[in-house]
């Protein structure tokens, strides 16, 4: 059925993600799918940017890289059976260009509760199931 499925990670919120991950990791056992477990750090204003340390994305992504293989190995998944990824940018374009250049048939995004200002911007969860072209599955946490 699922080929490949795309798991979008905040690993910056402690609980982010795994709700999704667990689901996903459910399916794959299920159908053989690859995972790819992705973080994607927003972009930073110009003006906080320069505030930063010169390798501060660079750090950012190594981190995300090690929590990502740890969430891996607390669900029990298979070297070989997934791969990690990170990336910076606004976190649903890259959500959705991964998928797209990945070649996913399925993104499994975890979703919070909604708070009043999810009404008024929209969620990520949310932007995601409009502009994906591929199926969706949003899990609550």
């Amino acid at each position: 059925m699922f080929k490949k499925i795309l798991v979008p990670i905040d690993v910056s919120q402690s609980d982010s993600g795994k709700a999704g991950l667990k689901a996903a990791a459910e399916l794959a056992g299920k159908t053989g799918a690859h995972l790819i477990l992705l973080n994607v750090t927003g972009d930073v204003q110009n003006l906080v940017a320069n505030l930063l340390p010169t390798n501060y994305l660079e750090t950012t992504q190594e981190s995300a890289r090690e929590d990502l293989e740890k969430l891996a190995s607390s669900h029990g998944l298979k070297a070989g059976k997934y791969e990690v990824q990170t990336t910076h940018g606004q976190i649903y374009d890259e959500i959705l260009s991964v998928a797209k250049s990945s070649g996913c048939d399925l993104i499994v995004v975890t979703s919070h509760k909604p708070e009043f200002s999810d009404y008024l911007l929209g969620s990520t969860a949310a932007k995601i199931v409009r502009h994906a072209q591929v199926s969706v599955l949003v899990v609550r946490s």
